[in-house]
């Protein structure tokens, strides 16, 4: 209806579904998927979803990769050798076992818990892997799979004093620390040292490279054309069900980009000694992982219990089993990660487990963009974080820059990453995402 300048009785009567404030109602503006305004406004779609998501405290991995990138700049300036093929291929395979033990606890961390035992467990790993074959003669093989289901057994003994006893986690890994280090000495004997047969299972982990170029190409093919045909395929399903998707130019140009860098790993590896086996390996681990977690109905129950567990449990998730199984998973990948470690050295001693490992870990996980606060992160942040912090200490090793530096700086960007961490949540509830 409308009224008069003078207040008077209404004069006319506006027909149904007619809109009295004209102005509020142009004012007002449909929620839009950010990816519909991507696929209509071509470039500047994307710089207006970059700045939103900036604004949001949606960083990703931005700045650990930039970190990355400056790192790298500055030893390569200060060391022409830094970039060479052969350090290079050096960090890919000596950061695999300290990446393999921070995959596990990204699936700690995502339930918003630490876990303080895994630099233990990977020493009891390796050296249950050592007595079994080379003291007992068992098949490497058995006691290859024996050693790491000693970490999946500890794992959820840990898991179990948590979820179903109700023992806080830190308490828990932590006495777990302390007691599969002594389980280890114990095994170990007074000896204290096993050397491992050097063309044996275990030393193959980080000693065996695919020599045949083909290998590294043939990889990166299979990584490229691999992602291409999940994000298409991907697409195709959402399209079908009616939900924005990504534009099909967008995935041409993010596969292009992953070709150019894929190929030049190969590149870089076939000028050394080839492709390392550790390296397919640990890109298969976190394949399955991250699959694990963004693809299945048990991957996005952890996410749900690190977002909230009350809410989890009134959706009918069975909350402790689900702890449990992450605490054997980040059990099994730490023995993974010794046996890994243990390979490095070709050997198991009493000093398997200590030092900083427990710590790079975690740093690891943390630093490549995984949140101490739950909810957030994907498996190939340990893949960022171990490249950061294998990258300083080679630097620094390269520059004659002694262990306590190396520990202070290491320190230093964990510290800088919790930062951005606590500030990028608090952008978050600000910005209503949180």
């Amino acid at each position: 209806m409308t009224i008069d300048k003078g207040g008077s009785a209404p004069t006319d009567t506006i027909p149904t579904g007619s809109v009295e404030n004209t102005e509020a109602a142009s004012a007002a503006v449909t929620a839009v998927d950010p990816r519909l305004l991507v696929r209509e406004q071509g470039l500047g779609g994307y710089v207006s979803e970059f700045k939103r998501k900036m604004r949001a405290g949606d960083l990703g991995s931005l700045p650990v990769v930039i970190g990355l990138i400056i790192i790298w700049i500055i030893f390569q300036s200060l060391n022409s050798n830094f970039l060479s093929a052969e350090n290079l291929s050096n960090i890919s395979v000596n950061m695999v076992g300290t990446g393999m033990i921070a995959v596990g606890i990204v699936f700690v961390l995502l339930l918003g818990e630490i876990d303080l035992s895994v630099g233990s467990v990977s020493g009891v790993a390796g050296a249950a892997f050592a007595v079994l074959s080379v003291t007992h003669g068992m098949n490497e093989w058995l006691a290859f799979v024996l050693a790491i289901l000693t970490g999946t057994a500890a794992g959820a003994i840990h898991g179990f004093f948590f979820a179903r006893i109700g023992v806080p986690a830190f308490a828990v890994t932590l006495a777990g620390l302390l007691f599969w280090n002594g389980f280890m000495l114990q095994i170990l004997g007074s000896n204290g040292t096993i050397n491992l047969d050097s063309n044996g299972v275990v030393a193959k982990l980080t000693s065996y490279y695919f020599t045949d170029v083909a290998a590294a190409y043939a990889l990166a093919i299979v990584v490229v054309a691999g992602y291409f045909l999940t994000s298409y395929l991907g697409n195709r399903r959402r399209e079908a069900a009616g939900v924005p998707s990504q534009p099909l130019a967008e995935t041409i140009v993010r596969t292009a980009l992953l070709a150019v860098l894929a190929f030049a790993v190969a590149i870089l590896y076939n000028q050394y000694k080839g492709l390392p086996l550790a390296v397919v390996i640990f890109i298969a681990v976190l394949l399955l992982t991250d699959f694990v977690l963004r693809r299945t109905t048990f991957g996005r129950k952890i996410f749900a219990l690190g977002g909230s567990v009350e809410a989890s449990r009134r959706a009918g998730i069975n909350v402790e089993m689900v702890r449990i199984s992450v605490f054997a998973i980040s059990g099994t990948f730490a023995a993974i990660g010794g046996l890994f470690i243990a390979s490095k050295i070709a050997s198991a001693n009493q000093g398997a487990g200590a030092g900083d490992l427990l710590m790079n870990a975690i740093a690891a996980a943390v630093i490549g963009g995984t949140s101490l606060f739950g909810g957030r992160g994907r498996t190939w942040n340990a893949l960022l974080g171990v490249l950061v912090i294998v990258s300083i200490q080679y630097g620094l090793a390269l520059q004659g820059i002694a262990s306590p530096i190396q520990y202070m700086i290491t320190g230093a960007v964990l510290l800088a990453t919790v930062v951005i961490d606590a500030v990028t949540r608090k952008t978050q509830k600000t910005a209503g995402r949180a």
